[in-house]
């Protein structure tokens, strides 16, 4: 986690994600990408196109440095390597960009959420980040007087298309010295006997080197109030999931627990791309 992308739009939930972000590059001797997407009024790809006069361009431009500026003076800062890069793109599109470009190893960015038909037909830039990034993505609900994982709980089926990913879990969890909570949610639609799911994770786990952890099965009605549930039974600070990427009609379709989590959970959650 040396390299460490903060998007910013300048709101409270943004700047949540900043301080988060703070502590973990002091933590790992790392460094920090602030990135501001300037999405102009009418906006339609490129920002730089026709419908926009420069004047009002430079206008915008300006405002977002003088923002930036003042943010990169901030006490959370002090000390660490920060570079600021500004954007004339989508929210979205710009974040994949710069975190490709730059060879990132966590995007830490914070969320509000959304419910009802913002979520259906619109979502968040949050939530289309986890589901389209290849890196980890740590999405902050609200403010951390101090960002430590002591209990991280990590939920899955533990089959094997989660072992690549679950690399960079047990990486993010010794890091922090954090105790794993491993938990299998089981669900009405897809039961396990207790015996045979607790084999399925030790035979899993066997495969990494832990320094701490734990293996849980928790019943519940679906997947996403498991996890939920579960992590405040044993007072998480840090919920993990991995996620598939779905796009187009089996996204529509199936959904992406990790998506909902993203926009339900009010505990911070972090992504690994399957």
């Amino acid at each position: 986690m040396k390299k460490i992308l903060v998007p910013t739009d300048f709101s409270d939930h943004a700047y949540y994600a900043l301080k988060v972000a703070a502590e973990i590059a002091r933590k790992n001797n790392g460094e920090i990408i602030l990135l501001h997407m300037l999405e102009l009024p009418g906006q339609a790809g490129d920002a730089i196109g026709v419908g926009h006069e420069l004047p009002e361009i430079m206008l915008f431009k300006n405002a977002a440095i003088n923002k930036l500026e003042d943010l990169m003076e901030d006490e959370c800062l002090e000390g660490l390597k920060v570079s600021e890069v500004i954007q004339f793109e989508l929210a979205f599109d710009g974040i994949m960009k710069i975190s490709e470009k730059n060879d990132i190893d966590l995007i830490v960015m914070g969320s509000h959420g959304a419910s009802g038909f913002k979520e259906m037909f619109i979502g968040s830039n949050a939530e289309k980040v986890v589901r389209n990034s290849n890196i980890p993505v740590l999405i902050i609900k609200k403010e951390q007087s101090t960002f430590n994982v002591e209990r991280f709980v990590f939920a899955a089926d533990f089959s094997d298309e989660v072992k690549k990913p679950f690399e960079k879990v047990v990486e993010f969890a010794n890091k922090f010295d954090a105790e794993l909570h491993l938990v299998m949610i089981n669900t009405p639609s897809n039961f396990k006997p207790t015996h045979v799911a607790q084999e399925i994770m030790d035979h899993f786990v066997s495969k990494f080197t832990i320094n701490k952890f734990s293996t849980h099965i928790y019943n519940d009605v679906n997947v996403e109030s498991g996890v939920l549930n579960f992590a405040n039974h044993v007072n998480a600070d840090l919920i993990g999931m991995s996620t598939h990427g779905r796009k187009g009609l089996a996204h529509f379709f199936n959904g992406s627990i990790s998506e909902d989590l993203v926009n339900h959970s009010v505990r911070p959650v972090v992504t690994f791309k399957i």
